[in-house]
C-alpha cells in the first residue's frame, strides 16, 4: 500500500491535468508502430516527469522500490518510466503484454491506484492471466493505495471496462537497453 496522503495527492494533481485537458489519448505501440485504436484502448494518459512535488515524492518512492527490487531479486533494473491514466466510464484495455516478448527493456509493471470508495460493480478491474491467455490468475479491483507489480513480458493482463471514472498511475522498471549512448527507446 502507498501512503493515504500521498495517494490523493496524486489524486488531485490527476484531476488538475484533466480538468486543463493535459492528458492524451493513449495509443499502442511507438515509434512509427504507434497507433489510436479505440477497440483495443480506451484511456488517456500523461507521462511523470517531476515536475510537480508530488510527481518527484512518487518517483522518488518508484527508485526506492527498484533498487529494492535489484537488491533481493537480482533484476539489474536501471529506471522506472510512468504515467498517470484515466479510464472514463467505458474505458478499458484488452488483453495484451506491456513488453514485446525478448525487447527486454520493460521488465516489471506496477499500477498504483488512486480511487477512493471504488465499489464491486464499478468495473475497471485489472486481470491477470496464466501464459496461455485464458486462465485468469488475479482480478484486481482498483482501491486507492493498493499497488501491483507483475512480470511485463510473462503476464498477459487486460483492464475490464469501467463504470466510473477510473484512476491510476501505471509503470514499467526497465533495463538499459542503450544503443549508440541512447537509452532504448525514447518517448
Amino acid at each position: 500500500m502507498v501512503e493515504t496522503s500521498l495517494i490523493e495527492a496524486l489524486h488531485e494533481e490527476l484531476d488538475a491535468l484533466r480538468q486543463t485537458d493535459q492528458l492524451k489519448r493513449a495509443g499502442i505501440g511507438r515509434d512509427l508502430d504507434f497507433q489510436l485504436d479505440r477497440d483495443i484502448r480506451r484511456d488517456f494518459i500523461f507521462w511523470l516527469n517531476r515536475s510537480s512535488p508530488v510527481q518527484a515524492a512518487f518517483l522518488t518512492l518508484m527508485d526506492e522500490l527498484r533498487t529494492a527490487l535489484n537488491r533481493n531479486l537480482f533484476l539489474g533494473l536501471f529506471e522506472f518510466e510512468g504515467h498517470f491514466a484515466h479510464y472514463p466510464p467505458g474505458g478499458f484495455y484488452k488483453r495484451h503484454l506491456d513488453s514485446f516478448r525478448g525487447a527486454a527493456n520493460r521488465v516489471v509493471s506496477m499500477v498504483t491506484y488512486l480511487n477512493a470508495d471504488w465499489q464491486p460493480g464499478d468495473g475497471g478491474e485489472l486481470v491477470l492471466y496464466a501464459e496461455d491467455e485464458v486462465t485468469e490468475i488475479a482480478t484486481i479491483e482498483p482501491h486507492a493505495g493498493t499497488l501491483v507489480l507483475f512480470l511485463s513480458e510473462e503476464i498477459p493482463h487486460e483492464v475490464r471496462p469501467a463504470s466510473r471514472d477510473r484512476v491510476s498511475v501505471a509503470g514499467w522498471f526497465r533495463l538499459n537497453s542503450s544503443i549508440n549512448n541512447q537509452i532504448d527507446p525514447p518517448r
